[in-house]
């Protein structure tokens, strides 16, 4: 297990990092490593888990060799839960161990990234390895609310980030109809005045 590939998963801003041991018809293992840390943090621990394994470990974004999210944006502790997420899609994993070190486990923003996915997917986690952490803390009358809310926004943009396609031109008279239609409150004088700077012209419309 000393030899390692290298892996890349498209996302909306670059992509996300990773590297791989063992070979990939193996159990899937997706590791995830630690506060200010990258995928090397697994180096010296790979080679001495069991064979027969597919170890994955990721570089979070803005980690490692991982894309860094536009300036501006803020690393929110669902952004990477949300990164775990498209790895295992990009995998076409559909269950899998997941290994957490640190941040993998406890990031900045108190919380567990690993035990996080785990309560927000726990039909795509066989088992959770856990080191150097706790596991993730949530009230009991906030449990339902959370996981139907969070795991609603992370599907939903996954489900948008996927039919992304070339938008549509269109005659500035049907532009103004889709408007319309799309927003019933405004009167055909306002949506015009909307759309001399919310749309833009190209040679198809």
């Amino acid at each position: 297990l000393g030899m390692f590939s290298e892996l890349k998963f498209p996302v909306p801003w670059g992509h996300v990092a990773a590297k791989a041991w063992g070979p990939s018809e193996g159990h899937p293992v997706l590791c995830l490593h630690g506060w200010l840390d990258n995928a090397n943090t697994f180096d010296k621990l790979i080679p001495l888990l069991p064979r027969g394994c597919y170890y994955v470990a990721m570089d979070f974004s803005g980690h490692g060799l991982s894309s860094h999210r536009p300036a501006g944006c803020p690393y929110h502790f669902l952004d990477y839960v949300i990164d775990v997420r498209r790895v295992a899609a990009a995998l076409q994993w559909r269950r899998f161990t997941l290994m957490g070190h640190s941040m993998g486990n406890f990031s900045f923003s108190y919380c567990f990234i690993s035990p996080q996915f785990c309560f927000l997917y726990p039909e795509m986690v066989d088992k959770l390895i856990l080191l150097e952490s706790l596991g993730f803390l949530l009230a009991p009358e906030d449990t339902e609310g959370w996981l139907k809310s969070k795991r609603r926004v992370i599907d939903r943009l996954l489900s948008l980030e996927a039919k992304q396609q070339t938008p549509k031109a269109r005659s500035p008279e049907a532009a103004l109809q889709r408007l319309l239609e799309a927003n019933s409150h405004l009167t055909a004088e306002g949506g015009a005045i909307l759309l001399q700077r919310g749309a833009t012209e190209t040679p198809a419309g």
